[in-house]
């Protein structure tokens, strides 16, 4: 499960970006690890994880957790929490994810790509071959959308999770893009330019 929060309400001046990564079994919804990037809070969140972790909670069980909330230090809905809403999402069939490594077999296969970002955040960059089709146009245009298999994706996966339940209910075998735009964008880096 990929995401990308905010340290802090992003409203509260200062917030900085992080990416987090939760490894969970996908049988008994057991955490089996967790990565983090960013500045501020990333330590915090790996710190809960890992108490998470040695405590025995599943997954699904961060989203209950109740954590520290002060728009400065934190959202309402911590970081942690959102990986655990995903972890049930999952865990109860909610919405299927593909991971970015997936994506080109898929294509491959037939499966159509759906960009659900708004036209100026998609003409900074897509996914080749994407259609883009804005969330809030998406029930009016969905007859538009190629037949088949459909990959939705935004920028980070939350309105790809949407555009997933909106296609859904219309009838379309549909995914969403774990972690959006930016995790296959990420997944594209050479891993040299690391070294």
């Amino acid at each position: 499960i990929h995401t990308h929060p905010q340290s802090h309400a992003g409203y509260y001046p200062g917030a900085q970006g992080m990416s987090l990564k939760l490894l969970v079994d996908p049988d008994t919804d057991a955490i089996l690890g967790a990565q983090g990037v960013g500045g501020d809070g990333v330590d915090k969140r790996i710190d809960v994880i890992a108490t998470a972790m040695v405590g025995g909670l599943t997954a699904s069980e961060l989203a209950d957790l109740e954590l520290a909330y002060a728009p400065q230090f934190g959202s309402a809905k911590d970081p942690v929490n959102m990986l655990g809403y995903v972890a049930d999402n999952l865990r109860t069939g909610t919405t299927g994810t593909v991971q970015w490594h997936e994506l080109a077999a898929l294509v491959e296969a037939g499966a159509a790509v759906v960009d659900v970002r708004t036209p100026a955040e998609f003409a900074l960059g897509s996914i080749p071959g994407a259609v883009n089709v804005e969330l809030d146009q998406l029930r009016l245009r969905a007859a538009e959308l190629p037949d088949g298999e459909l990959i939705a994706v935004c920028q980070v996966g939350q309105r790809g999770h949407t555009a997933t339940q909106l296609l859904r209910q219309l009838g379309r075998s549909v995914r969403n893009l774990d972690g959006g735009y930016r995790t296959w964008l990420a997944g594209q880096v050479p891993v040299d330019q690391f070294v």
